[in-house]
């Protein structure tokens, strides 16, 4: 299934020492995450959708997922139902 690059809103905190601390992922209206634990943050590549920034790689429902700071905007790998239907 095709993964594309989906931009998100996100809710972040700001530490004191200038540290941005993702605490959850608005996938959709209505639709909100929260991010368990942070487990790791590098500049890195998005290999399946393109694009690249800073990885955030969290804990969410006792998942690993990978959230990317792109300059100023988050974005996730997600699949697209929608192109392989029909």
């Amino acid at each position: 299934m095709p993964v594309y690059k989906k931009y998100v809103d996100m809710i972040v905190q700001y530490t004191e020492d200038g540290k941005i601390i993702p605490l959850a992922v608005r996938w959709a209206p209505g639709e909100i995450f929260e991010i368990d634990r942070v487990t790791d943050i590098r500049p890195c590549a998005s290999l399946k959708a393109g694009g690249a920034g800073i990885r955030y790689t969290c804990e969410i429902k006792g998942r690993e997922k990978y959230i990317w700071l792109e300059e100023s905007r988050w974005f996730v790998e997600a699949k697209d139902h929608t192109i392989n239907a029909g």
